[in-house]
């Protein structure tokens, strides 16, 4: 008898759940590129006339008060393994106000059976929620109406489309055709009815495709830049083919790091909301990040271990971040996200 081959939503879960275990276990990020937020230091104000007590995290985002400028990125969902990470995460960031992304709904699209893994409203009314989908499912039969159902599902505040190009190439099930994704990108954000923002998956955006992408109607980009997880990395290791393992290597460095992508993106785009992640570690990173330019900071793999443990183990995490936030903004003598927005006192090394 011939042997029962998975079928799509089986291998879309597999796939998660080894994704999840690579990220892990593995040495993912990329080599020889760093964030580059290392080459930015505060300038120290011993005088810092503000009380400590009296900073504030909380500002703007997309027009609403937010209770801090930080932000779970999308990360998991889709397999077994996935929906307590969710979950935690989920607890957590509504207890500490942090927006939070989901994961690839795909997933659920194409097998109803998981949409459970990305189910976290319950614990999260609160704060701001983002449902998620690879880019380029625009070109491989999911439309309009799918995308409606994977806000539905989350019941989120809006939709993230990742980009992630150089993944697609070294998964061995990757979609690589995006010829003419800008103009389906323009026509959901035309007809969904929840702002539509676009992020990388670890390469960056330059400032020439953050524009185009605004022009087509797009609400805010997350530059998810180098320096953190490479998925070229993360794809070597489930590659099959030992000449797309191999030329994996010659990618590790590639992308535009994450404190370049940011102030490009921010000069040329003076009011849009802009997501700095990609490689963030700290609250200082969170703060470096904002002063460069961004709105809003995200977390995504340095979350990853505790989230696989316990909401206890998130929690303190979350609340290290913040406490570092703080504490570089006394360090610089400001009070609020919007002062720490404009401040000068952050310079580049020599």
């Amino acid at each position: 008898m011939r042997e029962r081959q998975p079928d799509s939503a089986s291998l879309t879960e597999q796939r998660k759940t080894e994704h999840i275990r690579i990220c892990l276990e593995q040495p993912v990020n990329g080599v020889g590129i760093t964030t580059g937020l290392e080459q930015y230091r505060f300038v120290h104000q011993a005088l810092p006339e503000v009380d400590f007590r009296e900073i504030e995290l909380k500002t703007e985002w997309l027009g609403k008060e937010v209770r801090t400028p930080l932000l779970i990125s999308s990360m998991t969902g889709g397999s077994s393994h996935a929906a307590p990470i969710n979950r935690r995460l989920a607890a957590v960031a509504e207890a500490r106000g942090w927006a939070m992304g989901i994961g690839s709904v795909r997933a659920a699209v194409e097998n109803p059976k998981v949409a459970g893994t990305f189910r976290i409203r319950d614990l999260a009314p609160t704060i701001p929620l983002y449902s998620n989908i690879g880019a380029v499912q625009l070109n491989v039969g999911m439309g309009i109406e799918q995308c409606r159902r994977a806000v539905e599902l989350v019941e989120a505040d809006g939709l993230i489309l990742h980009l992630n190009a150089m993944q697609e190439v070294f998964q061995p099930e990757g979609d690589v055709n995006f010829s003419g994704l800008l103009r389906r990108i323009e026509q959901l954000c035309r007809e969904l009815d929840v702002p539509v923002g676009v992020k990388e998956v670890g390469w960056g955006i330059a400032p020439d495709t953050a524009k185009q992408l605004v022009e087509a109607g797009v609400a805010f980009i997350d530059v998810a830049g180098a320096g953190g997880t490479s998925w070229s990395q993360v794809e070597k290791l489930r590659a099959r083919d030992a000449v797309m393992q191999r030329a994996a290597e010659a990618f590790a460095d590639w992308g535009i790091p994450t404190a370049v992508s940011v102030q490009q993106v921010r000069k040329a785009l003076p009011n849009q909301p802009v997501i700095a992640s990609g490689g963030l570690h700290t609250g200082v990173d969170a703060a470096k990040s904002i002063a460069l330019g961004a709105d809003v900071a995200g977390f995504g793999r340095s979350l990853l271990a505790a989230a696989a443990d316990s909401e206890e183990a998130v929690d303190q995490v979350l609340a290290q971040v913040e406490a570092e936030l703080r504490i570089a903004m006394f360090g610089i003598g400001v009070r609020t996200i919007q002062e720490l927005r404009h401040t000068e006192r952050l310079v580049r090394l020599l």
